[in-house]
């Protein structure tokens, strides 16, 4: 196995060395446990932290790593490391922290492609299949929609399923496959190209796992069967972690979404939702919300049946949820700086030194 087996190229090596990094070792993340990482090099993998300096550093939970990052790192202990450095990352894949109002989480790093999947028995979802693409466009990662479980439906219901997203989806590629008949597996193996990272996006149950297992050849990851009951995916999968395929393809697993919070999209809204920009350019306002305003062109296409009404609904959700977020960031930086003057009023007037 070579770095370039791992998605190593000429630019990072380019970083490397114009930044003094020629004497450290160097590898990629592939898995993380609350702020301790494992990573990968050509020979072996290492148990690691980071620096105290680059924990010092750090404003916010981007200056952390995260899967799929390229490190610089010291090894001890032959199987420890110390991270001293984080490369420049081309993607970073990251949505809105469940339950917060201006958190955001880490999917993972230096993502080329991202495979959403849905099972076409319960997961299909138009609404949700956007929300996905919205973070794929904002986070500069090509999407790939893969439509799972084709053997527990009719050929003609297929087929509809594939008409709604044609309806409300341009220029992404589609794959069906069934991970219990592999109908489809040669389509999506000709996909995973060598050197290129790859990452599982879905709700539970959708059968990323398995995917995953059957890609690989070998049981990667635990899965857990549907329940009965109440028809939702049970899945084992509790980290995001990287995983080299035989094929040469690299792939990253996550827990599965039961939410996918909007968070800064206003680009990826924009890709998602061409259709409905590209309309909004004719509007009589600028500033229209495509809602009651005189002259909307958004409104106008959608009386006249030329704009889905689902996906217009969807639209202006996401956009409500975007405003509401970088309204909640803004207080938060507000409440930041206020805290930051009364630390610093704090010390100036009464942490003085002891005699």
């Amino acid at each position: 196995m070579t770095l370039e087996d791992l998605g190593y190229h000429d630019e990072l090596e380019e970083y490397r060395l114009k930044n003094g990094l020629g004497d450290f070792a160097i590898g990629r993340v592939i898995a993380e446990h609350k702020e301790r990482y494992i990573i990968k090099n050509a020979d072996n993998e290492f148990e690691a932290e980071i620096t105290g300096n680059l924990r010092y550093s750090a404003q916010e939970r981007t200056d952390y790593p995260a899967v799929g990052d390229w490190v610089a790192f010291s090894i001890f202990d032959e199987t420890k490391g110390l991270i001293h450095a984080i490369f420049p990352r081309h993607s970073l894949l990251e949505r809105k922290a469940v339950g917060k109002t201006s958190d955001k989480q880490i999917i993972a790093a230096n993502i080329d492609y991202a495979l959403i999947i849905q099972a076409v028995d319960r997961d299909f979802n138009i609404n949700r299949l956007e929300r996905y693409l919205t973070l794929c466009y904002t986070s500069n990662v090509r999407p790939i929609i893969v439509l799972n479980k084709i053997d527990l439906i009719t050929a003609q219901e297929l087929s509809e399923k594939l008409a709604q997203i044609d309806e409300r989806v341009t220029d992404v590629p589609v794959l069906a496959i069934s991970n219990q008949t592999r109908q489809g597996y040669d389509g999506l193996k000709s996909v995973l190209l060598n050197g290129k990272t790859y990452c599982l996006l879905g709700s539970s149950g959708v059968g990323k796992s398995t995917l995953l297992n059957t890609l690989s050849d070998s049981t990667l990851m635990q899965t857990k069967a549907i329940s009965a009951h109440s028809d939702r995916g049970r899945h084992a999968t509790t980290h995001r972690e990287l995983h080299l395929l035989e094929s040469g393809g690299i792939l990253i697993d996550n827990p599965g979404m039961r939410e996918v919070g909007m968070a800064d999209f206003s680009a990826g809204i924009s890709s998602t939702f061409d259709h409905i920009v590209a309309l909004s350019g004719s509007c009589k306002y600028k500033n229209c919300t495509h809602t009651n305003e005189p002259g909307c062109s958004v409104r106008v296409a959608l009386e006249k049946g030329e704009l889905d009404f689902s996906g217009y609904e969807n639209y202006l959700k996401m956009e409500k949820e975007k405003e509401h977020f970088e309204m909640s960031l803004v207080d938060k930086r507000k409440r930041d700086r206020a805290f930051g003057k009364l630390m610093k009023d704090y010390k100036k007037h009464y942490a003085r030194p002891k005699d």
